[in-house]
């Protein structure tokens, strides 16, 4: 049922229809980071689920590689997950135990994560804060909008590495960093336009970058690139047993 609240209420990205792929995603292990008796740490390749889909094709996931890759592994070993398109770092449990510790960590945000990205075009301010409140587009799956009655807080800093050129097309290299967790929050985030009519958050917020990541898929139609050129270069955690804080990178693919 198409939502019939006022549109001043509601902001969309892109209306859809969403594009046909075909799920086909790189075969081989994907690359450790780091493993212990307790935790595995990936870098996820882009254009292979995090966890398995509804279609028996799509059984294939991160986490069923690295189940077959360490075989004693029980529990739901998924912590978080990462977009499809999305590559990067990723954490997995060994145990239930340790699944239960690292999902209320990131549940209650003693996490940090960083992600890189590449957006169509030149942003202008230096660095900044997004802010702008999100919720699934039931209208058009698997697409999020800005809701500023039903949406959820979401939060990203962001900051301009350079400026430069992909093929031949200007764009910007963003650090960006999460406070929240919203399904395709930087996607959103960067695609959202700067100035909205349903009015932007107070001080030095703003409701989005108005520049969709280069190679989106969802949130734009350029399709100049082969990937989507998102990746999460970094995650902070509390390791689950000595409790020390400790850093996981994974190498940048653009």
């Amino acid at each position: 049922m198409a939502d019939t609240r006022s549109q001043h209420q509601i902001s969309r990205v892109k209306e859809g229809p969403i594009p046909f792929f075909e799920y086909n995603p790189a075969l081989g292990d994907p690359p450790i980071i780091f493993a212990d008796e307790h935790i595995v740490v990936i870098d996820k390749p882009a254009g292979l689920l995090s966890v398995p889909g509804i279609a028996p094709e799509k059984q294939d996931c991160a986490r069923s590689r690295v189940q077959s890759m360490f075989p004693d592994a029980t529990g739901p070993m998924t912590c978080h997950r990462l977009d499809l398109s999305t590559s990067g770092v990723m954490i997995l449990a060994l145990s239930k135990e340790i699944h239960r510790n690292l999902s209320i960590q990131f549940e209650n945000r003693r996490t940090q994560k960083r992600y890189l990205a590449l957006l169509n075009g030149h942003l202008q301010p230096d660095e900044g804060t997004i802010n702008c409140p999100m919720r699934k587009d039931m209208d058009v799956r698997p697409l999020q909008l800005v809701d500023y009655v039903q949406g959820k807080p979401s939060v990203t800093h962001f900051r301009v590495l350079a400026r430069e050129r992909h093929n031949a097309n200007p764009v910007t290299r963003v650090e960006l960093l999460p406070h929240t967790g919203r399904t395709h929050q930087l996607r959103v985030h960067a695609a959202h336009p700067l100035v909205t009519t349903i009015g932007k958050p107070s001080g030095d917020e703003t409701p989005g970058l108005g520049m969709p990541i280069v190679g989106d898929e969802l949130y734009d139609e350029r399709g100049d690139a082969d990937r989507l050129m998102l990746h999460a270069s970094m995650l902070t955690i509390h390791h689950p047993v000595t409790g020390k804080q400790v850093t996981f990178y994974a190498p940048e693919p653009f």
